[in-house]
């Protein structure tokens, strides 16, 4: 074989290795010159463990010693809004819920749950109707355009409150429109209701929408988690399972002193919370959750969630814990293990 032919085989060899490092890592590192993986978070906004994380700096002094920056990713609200953004290795971590993963893992996209956290403020999603529309119970919306974030938490609530009322999902019209363009949808009365989650579903509230279900009135199984890109799990375990630690000391402060975790950043502005709804922004806070590896519990509430969606034609094959909770457990050392709380 020619010198040139065997370097040539020898560079062949090389591209996928440097096209992985690519994807999770960039600029220069502070120890003997190596690349310091990058590490893309969403931003958090003004509120939350992650963004008094991020205003402190506590991720990066954390993840330091490992090589780790954090880089804090704008998106728009809702998971199944940033698929994209994992496929094409702009964003490696998130929170989320069941709902949104079992939709991404059905588009085959790569990404993993680490951690579920018990639930909690489920009076903080639910479906809100337009003022003025006549809707003011479930059973209302037969006949009506009900915007849902397709393959994720709307979704979801819409089905299960439907389900619970008994009323067959083909009676109403889902509307499939992201959070910020049903906001505007709603805000406009191009649809007569909403099933949506978190700040956009409190902001129509405070402006007059009718709240007509809530997570918790209808059983909701769909509980928050955090997700990681599976390629940075398959190459990094200990980056996880330090984020991992990071987040829950954090957030055990936020349930002990939840109004330190409202306003991080902005007292004031369109971010800022105020009034009515600070307090009880404060409130959701002090009954936060400590993320945790994953229980068998935990699978039982994602079968729900899987049921819902495989039984109205929102994805097309079952999906099982297995396909959805990554073994991160079995990834790490003893004191890596000791370090983060686990479920039973």
């Amino acid at each position: 074989m020619s010198r040139r032919r065997a370097l040539m085989r020898i560079a062949i060899a090389i591209v996928p290795i440097a096209a992985l490092v690519a994807g999770c890592s960039s600029g220069s590192g502070g120890g003997g010159g190596n690349s310091s993986i990058v590490l893309k978070v969403v931003d958090p906004g003004n509120e939350g463990p992650t963004a008094v994380g991020k205003r402190d700096g506590t991720f990066d002094a954390a993840l330091a010693p490992l090589g780790v920056k954090i880089q804090w990713v704008p998106t728009t609200p809702g998971f199944s809004s940033m698929l994209k953004l994992f496929n094409t290795k702009e964003l490696d971590v998130s929170g989320a819920a069941f709902s949104p993963v079992v939709g991404a893992l059905s588009k085959d996209v790569g990404v993993r749950i680490v951690a579920v956290q018990d639930p909690a403020g489920q009076d903080q999603s639910g479906i809100i109707a337009s003022p003025g529309s006549g809707i003011h119970t479930v059973a209302d919306l037969v006949g009506k355009r009900v915007a849902v974030n397709p393959a994720a938490k709307g979704e979801y609530i819409l089905l299960k409150a439907l389900a619970q009322a008994g009323i067959p999902a083909d009676k109403v019209t889902r509307v499939p429109l992201q959070q910020k363009d049903a906001a505007s949808a709603f805000a406009s009365g191009k649809i007569d209701a909403w099933a949506s989650f978190l700040i956009p579903y409190q902001e129509a509230k405070a402006n007059g929408g009718v709240e007509i279900a809530t997570e918790k009135s209808i059983g909701s199984k769909d509980n928050s988690v955090v997700v990681f890109r599976t390629e940075v799990l398959d190459q990094h375990p200990e980056i996880a399972a330090k984020y991992l630690e990071v987040l829950q000391g954090l957030t055990a402060k936020q349930r002990a002193n939840p109004a330190d975790f409202e306003n991080v950043f902005d007292k004031s502005g369109p971010t800022a919370l105020s009034g009515a709804r600070l307090a009880d922004a404060v409130r959701v806070g002090s009954e936060a959750t400590v993320p945790r590896l994953p229980s068998t519990a935990d699978a039982s509430d994602l079968g729900d969630v899987v049921n819902t969606f495989y039984g109205n034609g929102v994805i097309t094959r079952q999906i099982t814990a297995g396909d959805i909770f990554y073994d991160l457990q079995s990834k790490l050392t003893p004191e890596q293990l000791a370090a983060v709380k686990v479920g039973s």
